[in-house]
C-alpha cells in the first residue's frame, strides 16, 4: 500500500521541467512559424505597394493630356464642301496657331513655334470638320493637343532648364582650381595659361588678324595632356582668343615665345566658380523663345489638362500625345474570345472523359502526366508552337487575333482541364448514385447533375486561366502581334496587337512621353487582370454549394 501510494505521489512526466520546456520550445516554434507567416505575407504587401507605387507615380500623368484651346477658321475658300477631308488642314491649323503668337519674328523662330503644337493636331481638325460640315465658313473653337515635349513640360515631368555641366566637366574644372590658376577679374572668372605665341600664326607687322584661338587652345591643353586633344576646349569662353590678342598688342616683342597670360572662361563654369548652378535650356526644346511662347499660352488661360481620352480612344500612333490603347483593347478581347470558344469546350470535354469515362490505364496515366506537365511549360515554347504549326505549315495570317487566341488556347487548356477534373471529383459521389438510382444513363448522371453542380469551380479556373492567357507576352511577340497597328482591327483575321505586346512596344520606345503610357498601359492590363479574378470570386462565392 505504501508502495503505491509513493508511487501515485511521485510527480509525473507532464509536471516534469523536461515536459515544460518541451512545451516552451514548441510553443517557441508556433510563435516564430507564426511570425514567419506574418513577416512573409508583409514582405509580398510592401512588394506589392511599391511596385503600384511605382506604376501610379509614373503613369498617372499618362491619363491628362495638355491641350490648348484654339480658334480654327475653317474657310470655305480653303475647305471643299464636297470633299472636306481633301483640304490643306496642315496650312490652316499653323495659321490659325502663329496668330496667338504676332511678335515672333524670324522663320526659324515662326517654325520653333509651330513645334508646339502637335503635328497630329491637323488629323483632329479634319475629322471635326468632316463630322460638321455645316462648320465650314466658321470660326470652331477646338482643344487641340500639344507636342510630347509641352506635353511634358506642362504636367512637370521634365524642365525647361537643365544643368549645363556634366560631372565630367565638373571634375576638370576643379582639377584647374585646385593648381590654384583660376581666379576673377573685372567680374570675370579666368584662368593663368602659358601661351607660346607662334610666330606662323601672329606676324609682327599684322597682330590684329593673328590666329589666337588655337594659341589659346594649345596653352590650356597642356593642363590636361592625358584626357586627350580637345578634352578642355569647352572651358575656354568664345572670346579667350582676344585676352591674347589685346596681351601681344601690348607686348609686341613675345611673338615666338611663351607667355603667361589670363584667358576668360565659358560662362558655365563663370558661374559654377562663383557659387552657381550653371544652367541651359533642356535640349528637348529648340531654344528659348519656344519656351516663352508656351509660358504666354499658360499666362493667357488657353492651356488646359483635361481626362485623356485618347488613351482609350486612339490606336498606336508615332507620337506620344495621341497614341492610344484602343487596338490592343479590342485586339486583346478578340484574342481571348478565339482562346475562350476553343479552350473552353475542349477543355470540359476532356476533363469529363478522363474522369468520368476513361479507363484506368498506362496510356490515360501518360495522359494525365503530360497533361499536368504541360501546364508547367514556359509559354515561350508554345509561341514556337504556333509560329511553326500555324503560321509555318497552315499558312494562317501573321499578327492575326485567331492565331494568337489558338496559341493561347494551347497554354490554357492545361489549366481548365486540372480545374475541371478538381471540380468534377469535388461531387459528391451520392449525387451520382441518386441518379444512378432512378434509371438515369452514365452520360445523364455526367450532363444533367455532375456537369451543372461542377460549374462553378470550372468558371473561376477558366477565368482565371483566361486572365492569365490575357498577361502573356513572349507567345504573341513570335507569333508577330507586336506589329504597329494604327487602328482598331475589325476581326479575327485582321493584324492586331495586344494589351502586353503594346506594352512591350511603347517600353521600347526612345520618346519621354511612352514612358507614362507605359506605366498607364501596365494599370490599365492591371484593372483588367483584378476584374477577370474579381468575377472569379464573384462566381465562386455566389453558386459554391456546401455539402
Amino acid at each position: 500500500m505504501s508502495d503505491i501510494a509513493s508511487t501515485n505521489n511521485a510527480p509525473s512526466y507532464w509536471d516534469s521541467d523536461k515536459h515544460r520546456r518541451t512545451l516552451a520550445r514548441r510553443h517557441a516554434a508556433d510563435k516564430r512559424l507564426q511570425f514567419y507567416g506574418l513577416a512573409a505575407i508583409g514582405m509580398a504587401i510592401l512588394l506589392l505597394g511599391i511596385l503600384v507605387t511605382s506604376l501610379v507615380s509614373t503613369g498617372y500623368v499618362a491619363f491628362v493630356q495638355s491641350k490648348v484651346t484654339l480658334e480654327v477658321p475653317l474657310e470655305s475658300s480653303k475647305i471643299d464642301a464636297n470633299n472636306p477631308g481633301a483640304a490643306n488642314y496642315r496650312v490652316i491649323v499653323r495659321n490659325a496657331f502663329r496668330k496667338l503668337f504676332p511678335d515672333v519674328q524670324g522663320a526659324r523662330n515662326i517654325r520653333n513655334v509651330d513645334r508646339i503644337l502637335s503635328s497630329e493636331a491637323r488629323f483632329i481638325v479634319r475629322d471635326y470638320v468632316v463630322a460638321n460640315p455645316d462648320m465650314i465658313g466658321k470660326t470652331a473653337t477646338l482643344e487641340l493637343p500639344l507636342s510630347d515635349p509641352f506635353d511634358q513640360l506642362n504636367k512637370g515631368v521634365i524642365p525647361s532648364q537643365v544643368e549645363a555641366l556634366t560631372r565630367r566637366e565638373i571634375g576638370l574644372f576643379r582639377s584647374l582650381v585646385n593648381r590654384n590658376v583660376v581666379s576673377v577679374e573685372d567680374g570675370r572668372t579666368v584662368v593663368q595659361i602659358d601661351a607660346f605665341v607662334d610666330p606662323q600664326k601672329v606676324l609682327p607687322d599684322n597682330l590684329a588678324f593673328g590666329d589666337y584661338s588655337p594659341i589659346v587652345k594649345e596653352g590650356m591643353r597642356t593642363y590636361f595632356l592625358q584626357r586627350g586633344a580637345d578634352t578642355s576646349d569647352s572651358l575656354l569662353a568664345p572670346d579667350a582668343g582676344d585676352a591674347l590678342k589685346a596681351y601681344v598688342e601690348a607686348n609686341p616683342d613675345s611673338i615666338g615665345k611663351t607667355v603667361q597670360v589670363k584667358v576668360p572662361l565659358a560662362p558655365a563654369y563663370d558661374a559654377i566658380f562663383k557659387g552657381e548652378v550653371p544652367m541651359k535650356t533642356n535640349p528637348r526644346f529648340a531654344s528659348d523663345e519656344q519656351i516663352k511662347a508656351f509660358n504666354s499660352l499658360e499666362i493667357r488661360g488657353l492651356i488646359s489638362t483635361p481626362f485623356n481620352t485618347e488613351l482609350f480612344v486612339n490606336s498606336d500612333s508615332r507620337f506620344p500625345e495621341q497614341a492610344g490603347l484602343a487596338g490592343a483593347i479590342v485586339g486583346s478581347f478578340y484574342t481571348l474570345l478565339v482562346c475562350f470558344l476553343i479552350s473552353f469546350p475542349m477543355g470540359i470535354a476532356a476533363a469529363i472523359y478522363l474522369e468520368e469515362f476513361a479507363p484506368t490505364n498506362k496510356l490515360t496515366n501518360l495522359i494525365e502526366v503530360n497533361i499536368n506537365n504541360l501546364a508547367a511549360v514556359p509559354s515561350v515554347v508554345f509561341g514556337l508552337l504556333g509560329l511553326a504549326v500555324f503560321l509555318g505549315f497552315f499558312g494562317l495570317p501573321r499578327s492575326a487575333p485567331l492565331v494568337g487566341g489558338m496559341v493561347l488556347s494551347l497554354m490554357t487548356l492545361p489549366t481548365i482541364i486540372i480545374a475541371t477534373r478538381a471540380s468534377l471529383k469535388a461531387v459528391p459521389p451520392s449525387i451520382r448514385e441518386a441518379a444512378l438510382g432512378v434509371g438515369a444513363s452514365k452520360h445523364q448522371v455526367v450532363m444533367h447533375h455532375v456537369l451543372p453542380f461542377a460549374m462553378p469551380g470550372i468558371l473561376t479556373g477558366t477565368i482565371i486561366g483566361l486572365a492569365q492567357a490575357l498577361g502573356e507576352t513572349a507567345p504573341l511577340l513570335l507569333i508577330g502581334m507586336n506589329a504597329f497597328i494604327t487602328s482598331a482591327p475589325g476581326g479575327i483575321l485582321e493584324p492586331a496587337t495586344a494589351l502586353p505586346t503594346q506594352i512591350y512596344s511603347w517600353a521600347d520606345s526612345p520618346e519621354r512621353g511612352f514612358v507614362s503610357r507605359t506605366s498607364a498601359a501596365i494599370l490599365v492590363l492591371l484593372g483588367f487582370l483584378v476584374a477577370m479574378n474579381a468575377i472569379a470570386i464573384f462566381l465562386r462565392q455566389r453558386f459554391e454549394l456546401k455539402w
